[in-house]
């Protein structure tokens, strides 16, 4: 059979996801050597912007279903309009927890603990980073006042979500609220999870975009992520799939 013509396939990714996909990416060589998988992990509400600027993107995946809200036409109030409709998916989810530094020396237990003096600083991610979006609706939730903890120097932002893992790791902070995907392939101790009624499902939408130069090589990369093969790496950190 005659070789396939080499094609590059531009991601962008949440970066929550550049561990998994990056080992996909692997497995995905032995299935199409044709293609190049070049990929761009940043937080979603960057990743965003920079289609909207006309970036050359293939295929978004986010963390978030409002950074892709915002590029689908129909779901936004902007006009919008980047996303092949037909074919975005919701495919993995994850979850928000509370991680700490090893030994915890703040002895920092629940999400209740950030409005005690336990906490000297917390670590999230801004407002434009789904992560940080979900932890403010957590602080929201159980009533701690995040303009409090900013007037008492109690807490720092992190354009993405290995930023703030990296804090914790670091020991930089007392502790940070991140993916549990991340907690797991950072090796931090997590001491508490959020629930669905403190922030939500955490689910992660996928689709080809309409600058696309590839979009049917974009949407072969896509339809592969929802293979057991795949979806085995996504589990293996702690994704729960939804295909």
């Amino acid at each position: 059979a005659p070789q396939a013509e080499p094609v590059e396939v531009v991601v962008f990714a949440a970066a929550s996801l550049e561990a998994t996909l990056t080992e996909i990416a692997d497995q995905y060589k032995e299935v199409a050597p044709e293609v190049t998988l070049t990929f761009s992990f940043e937080s979603s509400g960057t990743l965003r912007t920079q289609i909207i600027e006309g970036a050359v993107c293939d295929l978004f995946i986010s963390a978030g279903q409002s950074q892709m809200n915002d590029l689908e036409a129909g779901q936004n109030d902007t006009g919008a309009d980047y996303v092949y409709a037909d074919t975005r998916i919701d495919f993995v989810e994850n979850k928000v927890v509370l991680a700490v530094p090893d030994d915890n020396p703040k002895d920092i237990q629940t999400f209740s603990d950030l409005a005690t003096d336990k906490l000297s600083l917390l670590c999230i991610g801004n407002d434009d980073v789904p992560v940080g979006s979900y932890s403010l609706e957590i602080l929201d939730t159980l009533g701690i006042d995040i303009a409090q903890l900013e007037s008492d120097g109690k807490v720092t932002y992190a354009s993405n979500v290995t930023e703030v893992a990296n804090q914790v790791k670091e020991g930089a902070v007392d502790c940070g609220i991140i993916y549990a995907t991340d907690a797991f392939s950072a090796g931090l101790t997590v001491v508490d999870k959020a629930t669905a009624d403190m922030c939500g499902q955490v689910i992660y939408p996928a689709a080809v975009m309409k600058n696309s130069a590839n979009p049917e090589a974009a949407k072969a990369f896509l339809d592969f992520l929802s293979t057991d093969e795949a979806l085995a790496c996504f589990e293996a950190v702690g994704f729960s799939p939804l295909v």
